[in-house]
């Protein structure tokens, strides 16, 4: 059994670890709520948008170069994690996830070299780029200062690219909010953007346009993209902050499990050591 003096120590340093979890789920709990309020609003928002671009374009997809399917050559893939740990299976599940989806899908273009990798938060990129994955570039910042303007640029640097042919298709894998102890693994594809038919559409609305339709298109196009990529980031985001204060709340809930285990410890140890000084006193006192 051990002495007084190492359980008093590991009772001192368990407190200490359990303020310490104590403390950040409280941070955390405090940014879940603001990125849920977020992203809860901005669902219907980007749901609505698509809705109408949906009804707007309908079949007709010849001269929308953002909706152009051809065969699949060169393949971006986009993988979003946290930039920092203590999470829970947050990052793993991502990066299990998006190392499957490679071997299942594009296997033969990783071993080509026709399969690029942007990566988005700190896990993801030490994990790839230690494995020698082609990570062509590595956008961990935009989820310190997160929101729709710093996003823009990317949005544009994809659709551009995609228009110029030097990606076919773009996937993009990350973490959707459920609520804050679960999180929904999900692999979305972004370019080129999926037209529902006529056929697939339940409703379809008559619009009136003005100016012409292919304006409209020109402008409503690359803003449901941009808001696409900036929800993707936000729901990720949110799901981290969930994530990492159900992790705190686990570990402090331990932390007090531990606690009761190392108390009972310490007074058992405390009673053996009474019990032997009485038998030293007893024995002394038999001796004499």
């Amino acid at each position: 059994m051990a002495n007084l003096k190492e359980v008093r120590l590991r009772i001192e340093s368990v407190k200490s670890t359990q303020q310490i979890t104590s403390a950040m789920k409280m941070v955390y709990a405090a940014k879940f709520r603001k990125t849920q309020s977020s992203i809860l609003k901005l669902r219907p928002y980007s749901a609505k948008l698509t809705e109408i671009l949906q009804n707007v374009v309908s079949a007709d997809t010849e001269n929308i170069a953002l909706a152009h399917e051809r065969p699949v050559v060169h393949s971006l893939l986009i993988v979003v994690t946290s930039n920092k740990g203590l999470c829970g299976s947050f990052n793993s599940a991502v990066i299990k996830a998006a190392v499957a989806h490679i071997e299942s899908h594009y296997a033969k273009a990783h071993q080509e070299g026709k399969l690029s990798i942007i990566t988005i938060g700190k896990k993801a990129t030490e994990y790839f780029t230690k494995r020698k994955y082609n990570v062509i570039d590595s956008l961990d910042e935009l989820l310190d200062h997160l929101s729709f303007n710093a996003t823009v640029p990317f949005s544009e640097q994809l659709m551009t690219e995609f228009i110029s042919k030097k990606y076919d298709n773009i996937e993009i894998i990350y973490n959707r909010l459920k609520n804050a102890a679960t999180q929904i693994l999900t692999i979305e594809p972004f370019l080129p953007i999926k037209i529902e038919t006529q056929a697939q559409t339940t409703t379809k609305a008559d619009y009136i346009f003005e100016p012409e339709k292919q304006t409209i298109l020109e402008n409503l196009i690359p803003q449901t993209l941009k808001t696409q990529v900036y929800k993707i980031l936000l729901d990720s985001l949110a799901s981290e902050h969930g994530a990492r204060m159900t992790a705190m709340s686990k570990a402090t809930d331990n932390a007090q499990e531990l606690l009761k285990d190392l108390k009972i410890s310490y007074n058992k140890a405390r009673q053996a050591a009474i019990t032997n000084e009485i038998i030293e006193i007893v024995s002394g006192a038999n001796a004499l």
